[in-house]
């Protein structure tokens, strides 16, 4: 399956039946007076969130999505029938947009939220409504209001609680790998991952959390060059940063490069991405030279506040684990306190 995180799509409620114009005609009861019913709503377009569904690849092979229409009144009083609603399936932390104003109709984060984003048309009104003591035999009946048509947008920025950044081929899906059940495409020669790898990772000193390893960025990632700004928006929905930093592509002569390079992608693309949590990980310290280039990497940082693993070999994989729980656990303190 594709990773598609953007989909446009129009969407039609149903139509309204129309009232019915229907006079009572029975034996022994003459003048029976009008008994036409109304007509039945049309249905509603609903947009609701599963976790059953990752992508929006699902919306590409269709672009109109109409609900049906509500049945029309009948005699003896009966009203029309309502037109089924249309449920359509999103993921988790799909933004959705008017396509026409471009603006912001709802961010559908929660498991299992429901939105109604059209509603259908009411039935028209049949003429036994309109009986009155000056009009006790009305010949009308109202039709059905028409159903709304819109255009969306559709935009998913993925929901993790912990994102992995970093030049391609920093070892983020080897790590996501190592850290979770997740399987992401690893191998032993360059290249960078074209879809982002969503992880559980399972602990004992707090609830799961979720990994999502980011594709790499290079220089100029916020303009759109490489995969730009395709997945750099998914960064902005994680809660804290794994700056993962290859020490085995450290440059003696500038070995902040790569880093300040990422970190400086983040701020153009985002003010707010600058300000979240970041951990520095320095990956591969199983590699020969890593332990020179490790030394090189902290002079030139001025600070020893980071973490050194092999995501590979396997090695500080649990203190790194450690430390992303307590950061979250940090996080969920503060947001409760400002929640209170």
């Amino acid at each position: 399956m594709k990773f598609i995180d953007e989909a446009c799509i129009s969407v039609q409620s149903g139509n309204g039946g129309a009232g019915c114009v229907s006079f009572r005609r029975e034996k022994y009861i003459p003048r029976g007076g009008p008994d036409g019913g109304d007509g039945g709503r049309g249905g509603d377009v609903v947009l609701q969130t599963t976790t059953t569904k990752r992508t929006l690849y699902h919306l590409q092979f269709k672009k109109l999505y109409k609900s049906k229409n509500g049945g029309g009144g009948s005699g003896n009083n009966r009203t029309g029938k309502c037109g089924e609603p249309l449920a359509i399936d999103l993921p988790l932390g799909t933004l959705v947009y008017n396509v026409d104003s471009e603006t912001l109709l709802k961010d559908l984060v929660d498991p299992g939220e429901v939105f109604v984003v059209v509603q259908g048309g009411r039935g028209g009104l049949g003429n036994a409504r309109f009986k009155s003591s000056t009009n006790r035999t009305p010949r009308f009946a109202q039709p059905g209001e028409l159903g709304q048509i819109l255009n969306l947008r559709l935009e998913l920025k993925l929901l993790a609680d912990v994102g992995l950044v970093g030049l391609p081929n920093a070892g983020k899906s080897t790590l996501v790998s190592a850290m979770s059940s997740a399987r992401p495409k690893i191998a032993d020669y360059p290249f960078t991952t074209l879809t982002p790898n969503l992880g559980v990772v399972q602990t004992h000193r707090r609830e799961p959390f979720i990994v999502a390893d980011i594709p790499g960025l290079i220089e100029g990632a916020h303009k759109g060059t490489g995969l730009g700004i395709r997945f750099l928006r998914h960064v902005e929905r994680t809660r804290v940063l794994v700056h993962l930093v290859d020490v085995a592509a450290v440059d003696p002569d500038d070995p902040l490069k790569d880093f300040h390079t990422i970190n400086r992608e983040l701020r153009e693309y985002s003010p707010a991405l600058a300000d979240k949590p970041q951990l520095l990980v320095l990956n591969k310290m199983d590699v020969g030279w890593a332990q020179d280039a490790a030394t090189f990497f902290t002079q030139a940082y001025g600070k020893d506040d980071m973490l050194k693993i092999s995501a590979a070999g396997g090695s500080g994989l649990d203190q790194l684990t450690m430390v992303l729980c307590d950061l979250l656990d940090r996080l969920d303190k503060e947001e409760s306190e400002e929640g209170a």
